[in-house]
């Protein structure tokens, strides 16, 4: 089976069918089968998104997305500090 991608906003549209089906009476394992994904894949999903909305969502990868780039430049906050550990 080909591994998919799914958009935060298809995991929340997927995450919210899936929640109905299992206030109307059905099984976790039902509700993962009828969005097409796995139970692991349906907790995971949950635990990462769920009670979010979609714009939190967007918010969120982009947040991740910037955390997960190399600083540019060296900006850090020792930058343009001279070294100070080889003694004085």
């Amino acid at each position: 089976m080909a591994k998919r991608r799914h958009t935060s906003e298809q995991v929340i549209n997927k995450l919210r069918e899936a929640e109905v089906t299992i206030a109307e009476g059905s099984t976790v394992a039902e509700a993962a089968r009828r969005i097409g994904v796995t139970e692991q894949t349906f907790y995971r999903w949950r635990s990462e998104y769920g009670g979010l909305r979609i714009d939190q969502a967007r918010c969120l990868k982009r947040l991740e997305l910037e955390n997960s780039r190399p600083e540019e430049s060296g900006g850090g906050p020792d930058a343009g500090q001279p070294d100070t550990e080889g003694g004085v």
